[in-house]
């Protein structure tokens, strides 16, 4: 099921939104709900912070968003450098951070950069996403068995053979089993359900269902395993910062405020962009969405708690239930505000296995070795070699470092053509068609250039694109022109693309 398909800029009728965007509400409040203690957890954070991340993604980033379908909320994207943060300057110094982070992207989307975002090479953004997969499984995999993860990536994939024959414990090892034992529980349950379950109940999350296996399970033998700890009262989780110029004038906390703002920004927007294919109704704003994910991480700062993106994972779930409008989007953050406010002993009976199990299937999916392989197949061996590098430095080094070296691949794509990068974009009508011709190098660096010509082709009116005349164009623009493509020949809107057949041989 999906939203229906309607111009950019159309108001879509609130009496008929209403009762589907209701439904897909509490599809996606059941989706958030063990995402945002796990990631929490994974960030080596209480899980308190990861709920009032998603209540305030939900709540004020849902109202603000420039992207009506996306749902945002604390992110496996940014667990791994919030892991970091916390264990070397401590939680204190999140506040500060984050407040700079959301300000930087705030004043980002004000300057209407948001598209700029959308330039980093796909190779980079999902070798990025493989990596912190990586590091989410080997970091959680010793928390199946109620220990603390290790200090950085590398550590915990070489003690990972001692935890599971029993070499290395934390405290009891009949403890250590029973909790493994309820986080492969966890896992059975889930992936079972998501490859088994009803088709009337096709909506109700795989992640729900291990969760809820797992915590009844231990709740109904009293097994003594570690549990989720949350407090009564979700106002006393609120921690307001403290000696923001101090933290401000420590350069580590300055570059890790522009590294959680450039990061946070590109997992939004790409996003965006995926949630805008999975539907044919308004498309994304990117400056207001980026406005929108700056509020709402400068609000998070101030209350304490974790960094926020748009997420795919409870999107996607929001646009295959029906949601309509971002009224969805609002009412699950309000559903985990009520939740956490009224029942917080349900919560307090989650084992931390359950919420880690979670998470390492969560962090297996993001390795995803499919993509990998496609632009093996479609670009050749650069593009290949990017994700692959990314990949071994974010979990080598670390996550800033993975990406600035993903970067700094991506240039290599150029340097044939360093001396003629130009683009150019002829846009005119033709009797009842709108021409687009594109002359020149279609790179990363022309990237805005080309998707503010693609966006502005007429939504329902014939289309002819033409690119016989590029001498040249880097993976991260043909992969922008098939996705525009294939949504306009999804949405059965006329499109001629002269020139198709050229991507693949032009790719540099």
């Amino acid at each position: 099921m999906t939203a229906l398909a309607l111009k950019p800029g159309v108001s879509r009728p609130s009496l008929a939104a209403a009762p589907r965007d209701f439904a897909a509400s509490i599809v996606v409040f059941l989706v958030a709900m063990p995402l945002c203690m796990g990631i929490a957890i994974a960030s080596g954070v209480p899980p308190e912070k990861g709920l009032i991340t998603g209540i305030i993604g939900g709540i004020v980033v849902g109202s603000l968003a420039g992207s009506p379908l996306q749902v945002s909320g604390p992110a496996a994207g940014l667990a791994v450098i919030v892991f970091e943060l916390v264990r070397d300057f401590g939680l204190s110094a999140l506040g500060p951070i984050l407040i700079l982070a959301g300000a930087i992207q705030f004043v980002a989307g004000v300057l209407k950069i948001g598209g700029w975002f959308r330039a980093i090479s796909p190779a980079v953004v999902h070798g990025m996403l493989a990596g912190i997969g990586v590091l989410i499984v080997v970091g959680q995999f010793h928390v199946l068995f109620d220990a603390k993860p290790l200090p950085n990536g590398l550590a915990n994939l070489a003690a990972m053979p001692g935890r599971l024959l029993g070499l290395s414990t934390d405290g009891s090892f009949a403890q250590a089993e029973l909790a493994f034992a309820i986080g492969l529980l966890t896992i059975a349950f889930m992936i079972g359900w998501e490859r088994f379950r009803p088709a009337s109940m096709k909506l109700v999350p795989g992640a729900l269902i291990g969760v809820l296996a797992g915590t009844l399970t231990a709740f109904a033998f009293g097994l003594p395993v570690a549990r989720v700890n949350v407090p009564s009262n979700i106002a006393s989780a609120i921690s307001l910062p403290t000696d923001l110029l101090g933290s401000w004038a420590n350069p580590s906390l300055l570059i890790a405020a522009v590294a959680i703002a450039f990061i946070a920004s590109a997992e939004t927007l790409l996003s965006a962009a995926a949630v805008d294919k999975m539907h044919g109704g308004v498309r994304t704003d990117y400056n207001k969405e980026l406005r929108a994910q700056g509020v709402g991480n400068l609000l998070c700062g101030v209350a304490g708690a974790l960094p926020m993106t748009g997420v795919i994972v409870r999107s996607s779930a929001n646009v295959q239930a029906g949601a309509m409008t971002r009224a969805s989007a609002i009412m699950h953050g309000v559903w985990i505000l009520g939740f956490v406010a009224l029942l917080p002993f349900l919560l307090r009976e989650i084992p931390m296995a359950a919420l880690a199990a979670v998470l390492v299937v969560t962090g297996w999916r993001l390795v995803h070795v499919g993509h990998v392989a496609s632009l093996f197949r479609n670009y050749g061996v650069l593009p290949a070699l990017i994700w692959v590098t990314t990949l071994i430095v974010v979990v080598a080094e670390d996550l800033l470092t993975g990406v600035l070296v993903g970067i700094a691949l991506s240039l290599l794509e150029l340097i044939p053509y360093a001396k003629r990068l130009k683009l150019r974009v002829h846009s005119e009508q033709e009797g009842d068609a709108h021409a687009i011709r594109l002359n020149g190098v279609a790179s990363f660096l022309t990237l805005p250039k080309l998707s503010a010509a693609l966006d502005q082709a007429p939504p329902t009116a014939p289309v002819e694109l033409d690119v016989r005349a590029l001498h040249a164009i880097d993976h991260t623009s043909a992969e922008m022109i098939r996705d525009w493509y294939a949504r306009r020949v999804k949405a059965g809107v006329a499109t001629r693309f002269n020139g198709a057949e050229r991507l693949r041989k032009l790719a540099v």
